[in-house]
């Protein structure tokens, strides 16, 4: 069954730091790029940050210089270091492949205040 479970949301005022987390199920982790996504009220579903299986790493403009993904091969994890957050981070942040996608878990929710 392929599962993706993300934790680590919360509220936080501006400024501040958050580090999320994503345990995916083999079929989806394996080999694969994994990206973190993230959904405001009203807007569309977008692509904030990815890594390969190799490591290497892009990050949409809005985030750059203040996200840092990373993952971990042998756990099936990835992360998403937050720092210096806006309020327009503000969404229901998701993990799943980039190129493989299963379906999407129930996120995790950042609030950030201003």
């Amino acid at each position: 069954q392929v599962q993706l479970v993300e934790s680590g949301g919360g509220l936080v005022q501006a400024g501040g730091s958050l580090r999320l987390s994503c345990t995916a199920s083999g079929i989806i982790f394996r080999g694969n790029a994994m990206g973190w996504y993230r959904q405001a009220p009203g807007k569309p579903r977008e692509l904030v940050a990815g890594i390969a299986s190799g490591g290497s790493t892009n990050y949409a403009d809005s985030v750059k210089g203040r996200f840092t993904i990373s993952r971990n091969n042998a756990r099936y994890t990835v992360y998403l270091q937050m720092n210096s957050l806006k309020p327009e981070d503000t969404a229901v942040y998701y993990c799943n492949g980039v190129n493989i996608q299963g379906s999407w878990g129930q996120g995790t929710q950042v609030t950030v205040s201003s």
